[in-house]
């Protein structure tokens, strides 16, 4: 559950804001007395779904990343510290990458990348 909020924390603070808002706008006088009720479950409702699916298909690319970095293959993943020369880092495990848990790691970088924020980079064939 910790993990839920870490990778979600954005989108829930966003989906609270929309709930608030939802409830600030249903609640005028011009508003039908059910207006709160049912805005705010409808809000809810979408706010639930969406979180739910960004987490699912987080947590699957996580799975696949983790998979991928087992059998040797190379794994992008955004860099925040080198935002203007490389916009990403190749993390391969026979490059002495190390993976705990969800953090990839090397002696190389000061500080560990995690796997919500990487991909697994797809063989280009030219033909």
């Amino acid at each position: 559950m910790q993990e839920f909020f870490k990778l979600e924390a954005a989108y829930l603070v966003m989906g609270l804001v929309a709930l608030l808002i939802t409830w600030f706008v249903s609640t005028r006088p011009f508003m039908s007395s059910s207006a709160p009720r049912n805005g705010l479950m409808g809000v809810a409702l979408v706010v639930a779904i969406l979180v739910g699916g960004h987490y699912a298909m987080t947590v699957s690319r996580m799975a696949s990343v983790r998979e991928a970095f087992t059998q040797d293959k190379q794994i992008l993943c955004e860099s925040r510290m080198l935002r203007k020369v490389a916009q990403s880092v190749v993390i391969q495990k026979s490059k002495g990458w190390t993976l705990e848990g969800n953090l990839f790691s090397s002696p190389d970088y000061t500080r560990p990348f995690h796997a919500a924020r990487c991909i697994v980079q797809k063989a280009i064939s030219l033909r």
